[in-house]
């Protein structure tokens, strides 16, 4: 296999497709970079995707995430299947911004073969993560990966376009965490498939347990109801039950013909997720280096201009689009490009 500096698009692309691990390293380098070659590599490997199942991870942070998919991860590997994580930190300035935890939580499985384990923070992407981790996902996927795992901290915009790639969304809380609940409430619930509330030894467990199911008794809508497993992750107490509701989710999906449905939304989601964070990229680029646009958004802040007036004579010098077309359409949002998850199953 090519070394470490003389790798070319058609050596990646076979280390790729062999599953190599420095070949997977130097690939998902070279797309949290935004560099030219990983445009090429996904585009070659494109053709090799979609056989892996991919789980998306989330919650707020402290609830143990990392230790749940490491137990996972081990619990997966006894059935041979091949294992991809990715652990995305949107909040962290480094490239490879793993957590110190993450990686102590995930270090008994560096050395398996069939594991590869990726911490990626947001540093430079130009269409942020939602582009990234999509490509990273991608890459996995091509390598022949049974399973991918992807992990974000918190629920917010970011996440939420982030775990739209999951074909099965794993949501964890921690009992005695009231955020927890009021993520809930807030409308998170459309989000999860399965939910996992960790360190059932704490007193509160079944309390939250209780919490949440009158929270999801609450949507008639769903023909899926999110089974709720309390774990433990540390003592892996509870996680082959808990791979059984996601298993479950996954038949549930094949059975009503949803996966394949499922998976051309998500992409189509991530296209105008991807597009949308380009771009705002190159609106912020334009507006910044262009004096007769930068007066405009003054003029805003002065509150000479109104906001919409201006997005449109920016809009019409930047992509040339005219002032008529600009009216939103009837019923759109800012949500709309992912859909509603409810939807989903």
């Amino acid at each position: 296999m090519a070394g470490r500096r003389d790798w070319t698009r058609d050596t990646l692309a076979a280390g790729v497709r062999a599953g190599d691990k420095r070949a997977l390293a130097r690939a998902i380098s070279l797309v949290e970079n935004g560099d030219a070659l990983a445009y090429d590599l996904v585009r070659d490997v494109y053709p090799d995707t979609g056989r892996a199942y991919a789980v998306g991870v989330t919650g707020p942070p402290g609830v143990g995430k990392s230790s749940l998919i490491s137990a996972l991860v081990r619990h997966v590997r006894a059935r041979d299947a091949s294992v991809g994580v990715i652990s995305v930190d949107p909040s962290s300035p480094f490239s490879h911004g793993a957590l110190l935890g993450d990686r102590i939580r995930l270090a008994d499985h560096f050395l398996d073969p069939e594991v590869f384990i990726r911490s990626m923070g947001t540093r430079g992407h130009l269409g942020g993560l939602a582009e990234a981790t999509l490509q990273a996902m991608l890459v996995l996927d091509a390598a022949g990966k049974d399973l991918l795992f992807l992990e974000t901290v918190g629920a917010g915009q970011s996440e939420v376009e982030v775990i739209g790639i999951a074909d099965t969304v794993l949501l964890v809380l921690m009992p005695g965490s009231g955020d927890s609940v009021q993520a809930l409430k807030a409308g998170i619930m459309e989000i999860p498939d399965v939910i996992a509330i960790n360190k059932m030894d704490h007193p509160a467990a079944k309390t939250m347990l209780n919490e949440v199911r009158s929270i999801l008794a609450l949507d008639h809508e769903r023909a899926w109801r999110p089974p709720i497993v309390l774990t433990e992750a540390t003592r892996a107490e509870n996680v082959p039950e808990l791979w059984e509701k996601i298993d479950e989710h996954r038949a549930f999906l094949e059975q009503e013909g949803q996966l394949e449905e499922r998976r051309r939304r998500n992409l189509a989601g991530e296209v105008f997720a991807v597009a949308s964070g380009r771009t705002k990229a190159h609106l912020e680029r334009a507006v910044a280096e262009d004096p007769e646009l930068r007066r405009l958004l003054d003029a805003v802040q002065r509150r000479e201009l109104d906001p919409l007036s201006a997005v449109r004579e920016i809009m019409e010098k930047v992509f040339k689009i005219p002032a008529a077309s600009l009216a939103p359409a009837p019923g759109t949002g800012a949500g709309d490009a992912h859909g509603d998850r409810a939807d989903a199953a």
